[in-house]
């Protein structure tokens, strides 16, 4: 496919991966590691779903 028969993938716009969100609550504790509890929880980034990682996805 051409440059012009894609655009920007509108999940990641055009980053190719999704970053991981981290929730922090002092309330609600996590896990622990080692001795110390760690009160944020992150999920890593991932490759986007919608452009496989590519950045662009078909135009429609």
């Amino acid at each position: 496919m051409t440059d012009k028969n894609m655009k920007v993938c509108p999940e990641c716009n055009g980053e190719k991966k999704i970053e991981g969100n981290c929730v922090c609550d002092m309330e609600w504790r996590g896990t622990q590691k080692d001795d110390e509890w760690v009160d944020c929880q992150c999920t890593e980034e991932e490759t986007c779903p919608v452009c496989h990682g590519t950045g662009y996805v078909p135009a429609d």
